[in-house]
């Protein structure tokens, strides 16, 4: 899948994995897709909470070797 930015939150615990998101999410235009990596296996749960409370669109999770990928559809800005 394609991205626009990528963040690495790889062996970080919650509420890291979102923290990093929402960092990497706040200086990325709308529309745009942030690729992020976590090995918390409650990021899973964690990421789909936080678009949902959020209005970002999960496009897409896969996980490989214990690493979880998601890609995230920043908010169009109103």
């Amino acid at each position: 899948m394609e991205f626009d930015k990528e963040v690495d939150a790889r062996n970080l615990n919650c509420p890291l994995p979102i923290l990093r998101c929402k960092k990497g999410l706040s200086d990325m235009a709308a529309d745009k897709t942030l690729k992020i990596m976590a090995t918390d296996p409650g990021s899973v749960k964690d990421f789909d909470a936080f678009c949902k409370q959020t209005g970002h669109q999960l496009l897409q999770m896969d996980e490989a070797d214990s690493v979880f990928t998601f890609y995230i559809k920043k908010q169009i800005s109103d």
